[in-house]
């Protein structure tokens, strides 16, 4: 196979919660008396560690104030984290691609404790044998959290795939010289996708399964 090890972003790649993550920035702003950010900001930043997501949506925020947005922030996420769900076909194109004899694993920017819910309640957790948080090592787009999985598969940059919904992951896997796939129906528009020069722009889960059944 071209890939012997997948790794996938979480938040607007494999589960559909982008535009929930959007909606709780705005919110958290607005309770704060913050100017808020427009969506296309605020959308921007997922993927990133904490605090460069704060310094880059909002900019008017001292540091000292970040906990308490982050509570108000996680208060509106969990409100509305019974709904969130895997983008649909996700769970079938993860079981064929094991199936199929590749390794899986997730890079995120999200923090440990929300993977590892995450991957409870959506029942994908076993199928993936390394994963990375954006609280365990340096944050997207630095290529630790690539660097960190090749040396726990003892693999090489020529074994991985990253395939991602942002700017952030393109950048991470061509920081680590990964090869790299963009989706474009998650947080970041095609055409700044595009401009990093992903091996492929899929549009939809189908196309990503295509994809990768005539390349991975």
């Amino acid at each position: 196979m071209r890939y012997p090890l997948i790794v996938f972003d979480w938040d607007g790649t494999l589960f559909d919660s982008a535009a929930v993550i959007t909606d709780c920035i705005i919110d958290a702003a607005r309770d704060m008396g913050l100017r808020v950010p427009d969506r296309a900001t605020a959308s921007h930043v997922i993927g990133l560690g904490l605090n460069d997501s704060l310094r880059h949506a909002l900019p008017d925020l001292a540091p000292e104030r970040y906990p308490d947005f982050l509570a108000r922030y996680r208060q509106y996420f969990l409100d509305k984290e019974d709904s969130l769900t895997l983008f649909s076909g996700i769970t079938e194109l993860l079981e064929e691609l094991k199936g199929r004899g590749h390794h899986l694993a997730v890079a995120t920017g999200k923090p440990r404790r929300g993977l590892d819910k995450a991957l409870q309640s959506s029942r994908v957790g076993a199928l993936f044998v390394a994963t990375r948080c954006g609280d365990e090592c340096h944050s997207k787009p630095h290529p630790a959290m690539l660097l960190e999985l090749m040396a726990e598969t003892d693999l090489r940059a020529s074994d991985l795939l990253m395939i991602g919904d942002t700017s952030h992951d393109l950048q991470m896997a061509k920081s680590a010289g990964v090869d790299a796939i963009a989706v474009t129906y998650g947080a970041h528009p095609e055409a700044s996708l595009r401009g990093h020069e992903p091996r492929a722009c899929v549009t939809s889960v189908g196309e990503l399964r295509l994809w990768l059944h005539e390349n991975g």
